[in-house]
């Protein structure tokens, strides 16, 4: 039973220590248009892939975007839109353990 009781020890122990490296983030960045000109006024989304819920910010006049208290532990997207143009797509993994994430987001 020794050698079994190890094995489970063993098994839990990584998943365990893993799980408490999961915190929250700071997701910021800057909306900027084809010129990379800042945008104020966009309508920044972060969309968590896990509950499907969708926070959004509005870029400051300086085109600024920054969403607090984002789970590690979970997928989100990252796009901002305004009058009918959008930027493309990010993916926030659950793999990227950066405390901070910061990304610029172009119009098209």
């Amino acid at each position: 039973m020794g050698p079994r009781a190890g094995q489970i020890g063993f098994g839990l122990g990584p998943a365990m220590a893993h799980a408490q490296n999961f915190g929250q983030r700071i997701v910021k960045g800057t909306v900027v248009d084809a010129s990379s000109t800042s945008i104020a006024g966009a309508t920044v989304f972060l969309k968590d892939l896990k509950s499907k819920t969708i926070r959004s910010y509005t870029t400051d006049a300086d085109g600024h975007f920054r969403f607090t208290q984002v789970y590690m532990a979970e997928d989100h997207e990252l796009w901002a839109e305004k009058d009918g143009k959008k930027s493309a797509t990010k993916t926030i993994s659950t793999w990227d353990t950066r405390p901070e994430y910061v990304s610029e987001l172009k119009l098209k």
